[in-house]
């Protein structure tokens, strides 16, 4: 089966995109919900971030505390080292187990860290969903409670635009209107179809 990995920086749209291609029929097998869910209460990832962090990591509900978490793994970089050792294992193999089980005629790999953890290699074709680092900036402030420092941190930490670029096959230019990022994403559709 195809695989497309969809990847992009903070704010840039992917969600929108991989809306587009949900929408269409397609498959999207999307790495943060799977992060999310490595980590939910009662998980092996979950208890061993308690026993490495503490109890301050929790919220009343006993979830994680998603924030507290990124703000100290990104001043921290052994601790946020020591995280990806413990989730990206655990995050690949249910990616690979899902990207497997797709039934669509092609499938889309979602990953804002695409290029940055070799996930790049679980696919057939990257797309960069792209917008200039200001629109980046404006979106995700918009959307996350972040602030701006915490997304140039955040920015900071992912691969640079000129470098995601330079490894993709196919662009998605999001700096326009939506009807624009949509006419991109059915070309895209029909361009993967007639791959098949």
């Amino acid at each position: 089966m195809l695989k497309i990995g969809v990847t992009g920086g903070i704010g840039s749209g992917k969600s929108t995109v991989t809306d587009y291609f949900s929408a269409l029929g397609i498959t999207i097998v999307d790495t943060d919900v799977i992060a999310r869910e490595a980590v939910e209460p009662g998980t092996d990832c979950l208890e061993k971030i308690v026993e490495h962090f503490g109890k301050m990591m929790l919220q009343d509900n006993l979830t994680l505390d998603r924030a507290k978490l990124r703000e100290l793994i990104f001043s921290r970089p052994a601790e946020k080292k020591w995280l990806e050792q413990l989730t990206h294992p655990v995050i690949r193999n249910v990616t690979i187990a899902r990207l497997n089980a797709a039934q669509s005629p092609y499938v889309i790999l979602s990953s804002p860290l695409l290029l940055e953890t070799g996930q790049n290699a679980l696919v057939d074709r990257v797309v960069v969903v792209d917008v200039s680092e200001e629109q980046q900036l404006e979106r995700a402030s918009l959307r996350d409670d972040v602030g701006a420092h915490g997304i140039k941190s955040i920015i900071q930490n992912q691969i640079s635009r000129q470098n995601r670029l330079a490894r993709t096959d196919d662009i998605i230019d999001n700096s326009g209107d939506l009807n624009s990022t949509r006419k991109q994403v059915e070309d895209l559709h029909q361009r993967y179809l007639s791959m098949l």
